[in-house]
């Protein structure tokens, strides 16, 4: 099916304003935005695509991503993010849509400015929820007036004036649709680098890519291994973030220093993480919440099989006994028999390797994403009625 060309609003961060790098050359983006971006560059003829990211302070910026990808970014001053709700950020953006008349305006994320700038546009919105602020505001007991209970508050909004939320998985779907108008359930798109791994099933290696914090339980994970025979442990590697001084994180790093089988190679970019991939076994992730990590996704287009957490929206990724194990995070001895499993028997993980990559070729890759957001995007064009 084919359409005539739409233009589309895109509202999310240039991280170089996230992570404060203004001098950065390059705008980049979360790797889900990242890969979708990339599926639209392979769609010049059908969408013309207008990224909106604003920021503190003035930085290089090109006019274009790709052939059909603008690229815009207005200043807005601090005093008028957080502190007045984003609206500041919401009357910028107004004013560059005004100029670009799209016909959808997507906003990717709840936490920050793009929401409050979909909902003030006047043009047709959606939105996309990555993370759940309001489960992660009930995890971490958010009060008013920290940044989890506002970005709660946010969603919550967001939601219920959007035309229609975009829902990475089921479980988003199942949180959302009693307040959304309209529900879509689409996963995220992985960067085709990660489709040309392949790693073959071998070795030791176990990876655990997550930042190091209490909801993804990294502590859980070593003490639930740690009762394995030594023949049986694996190699067991952490990467991400665990820089806090936090009690979690220290006790993380008490047992990583008191056990030779464990390790903790840092924060790693994407290049990097598919040079991990390359090598590893298998990749565990025993959260107790998570909506579509991304490195799920990724593990699976390199034929990495995974071992994770049947817990919020993983079992939309991994199929239980088909591209990977399922656990219950809360139950030691169901994280060392699926770790067990997979880590000792080479044919139970080269059978995961191959139908994950071939299930990740049909629902992950860049292109075929963006071809599924073509057709909300030109449901809603044909169905929408302005405001009276």
């Amino acid at each position: 099916m084919t359409y005539a060309a739409m233009r589309i609003a895109f509202l999310t961060t240039d991280n170089r304003e996230q992570h404060s790098r203004y001098d950065v050359s390059e705008p980049y983006f979360g790797t889900a935005m990242q890969a979708l971006l990339d599926g639209f560059a392979m769609l010049p003829s059908e969408i013309e695509v207008h990224v909106i990211s604003c920021t503190r302070r003035r930085m290089k910026a090109p006019e274009k991503l790709a052939e059909n990808i603008w690229f815009h970014q207005p200043v807005v001053p601090k005093i008028a993010w957080g502190r007045m709700a984003f609206t500041g950020c919401g009357l910028a953006v107004r004013r560059i849509l005004s100029r670009i008349r799209p016909d959808v305006v997507h906003a990717q994320g709840t936490e920050r400015d793009c929401a409050v700038s979909m909902m003030m546009s006047g043009f047709p919105g959606i939105l996309t929820i990555h993370g759940h602020m309001a489960r992660i505001a009930e995890l971490t007991g958010a009060g008013f007036p920290s940044f989890y209970w506002m970005a709660r508050r946010l969603e919550e909004m967001a939601i219920k004036r959007a035309n229609g939320v975009v829902c990475i998985t089921n479980y988003t779907e199942r949180r959302v649709s009693e307040s959304a108008r309209r529900t879509w359930v689409i996963p995220n798109a992985v960067d085709s680098a990660f489709f040309q791994i392949k790693s073959p099933a071998k070795g030791n290696k176990l990876l655990c890519v997550a930042h190091v914090c209490a909801w993804k339980r990294q502590v859980e994970l070593i003490e639930a291994l740690d009762e394995l025979p030594v023949e049986k442990r694996p190699e067991l590697v952490f990467l991400g973030d665990a820089t806090g001084q936090d009690p979690y994180s220290l006790r993380f790093h008490q047992l990583i220093a008191d056990r030779d089988w464990c390790r903790h190679a840092g924060n790693v970019g994407r290049a990097e993480l598919r040079n991990w991939l390359a090598e590893a076994a298998a990749l565990v992730l025993p959260s107790i919440e998570d909506n579509c990590p991304m490195v799920i996704l990724e593990a699976m287009a390199a034929g990495v099989p995974v071992v994770a957490a049947a817990i919020g929206g993983v079992p939309d990724l991994v199929r239980h006994e088909e591209t990977g194990l399922l656990f219950d995070p809360q139950k030691p001895e169901e994280i060392r028999e699926a770790v067990s499993r997979v880590m000792g028997n080479t044919e139970t993980r080269s059978e995961f390797s191959r139908v994950a990559y071939q299930k990740s070729l049909r629902r992950f890759h860049p292109k075929v994403v963006a071809q599924e957001h073509l057709k909300i995007y030109q449901n809603l064009i044909t169905n929408w009625c302005p405001p009276s």
